[in-house]
């Protein structure tokens, strides 16, 4: 797990978010809090984003909550009655680099407060473009007890730990009594006229220089040995072995690099 956890300084884009907890929704128009596109200032490193604990993890080192499930579909629009809603925004590392091929994933309840633990509603992941970017279309999530509103992200760029945490609505009444709410993970939220549109940026923890290039792949060491294989395109049902173990393909793809089975539970099952 990264160390997104021991990072809490108060930011800038800290302190602006948190002056905008009890402000209502409607005059959040046209009001954005700094995303970090527009915190970096060419030489210091960009804060991480920090990962939410809600203390009830049935894997502690997840801190993913209780309705967290593996294997979501791979899409971006997560299909359901409810207001609709857009997230977009960007994935960077320290040093404001955008970062290709993020693994994304999304899961939240549904307009009445309900998970779908039986199959995959309101579940779903995605990898951001060659630019960083990512859009999810789903709902507003509803509320349950003791939670204020929230959607559910786990964030792993190639190669690296996966982060865990869930992005906030400002001006919910309940963000003053959610003992989890971090107004550094507030979305900026505004009203249109078929929803409601958010924008947040992540910021992993990942070193690296600014670059004009942001397409370019990232660099790995040589895999172990095994049958598992860059640019192969696998099916559904696949199986190979890497570094010694056997993995089962759960979703077809053409592997890259940076994606190897033991990196990306979301497409590869360790058998």
């Amino acid at each position: 797990m990264e160390d997104e956890g021991t990072t809490r300084g108060i930011t800038r884009k800290t302190l602006f978010k948190a002056a905008l907890i009890a402000a209502p929704l409607p005059l959040l128009v046209g009001q954005a809090p700094a995303l970090a596109r527009t915190l970096w200032n060419g030489t210091e490193p960009l804060t991480p984003t920090p990962f939410c604990d809600d203390d009830d993890d049935p894997t502690p080192a997840q801190t993913e909550g209780p309705y967290f499930k593996p294997n979501s579909p791979l899409r971006s629009t997560l299909p359901g009655q409810g207001t609709a809603l857009t997230v977009s925004g960007y994935v960077f590392g320290l040093a404001c680099q955008p970062l290709p091929n993020v693994l994304l994933d999304f899961w939240q309840c549904d307009a009445n407060g309900n998970y779908d633990n039986v199959g995959f509603g309101f579940r779903g992941h995605q990898f951001t473009d060659a630019n960083g970017a990512f859009k999810l279309t789903t709902i507003v999530p509803g509320l349950y007890p003791g939670r204020t509103r929230h959607i559910h992200v786990k964030a792993q760029a190639p190669n690296r730990p996966v982060l865990t945490t869930q992005l906030y609505f400002p001006g919910e009444p309940r963000n003053n009594t959610d003992t989890i709410f971090n107004p550094a993970l507030l979305m900026t939220v505004r009203q249109v006229p078929n929803g409601r549109e958010g924008t947040f940026d992540f910021v992993l923890n990942v070193a690296g220089t600014p670059t004009s290039s942001p397409t370019a792949t990232p660099t790995t060491s040589p895999p172990p040995s095994g049958t598992w294989r860059a640019g192969q395109s696998y099916r559904a049902g696949d199986t190979v072995t890497y570094g010694g173990a056997s993995y089962r393909c759960l979703q077809a793809h053409t592997a890259q690099t940076g994606w190897e089975p033991p990196n990306v539970p979301a497409l590869w099952q360790r058998l």
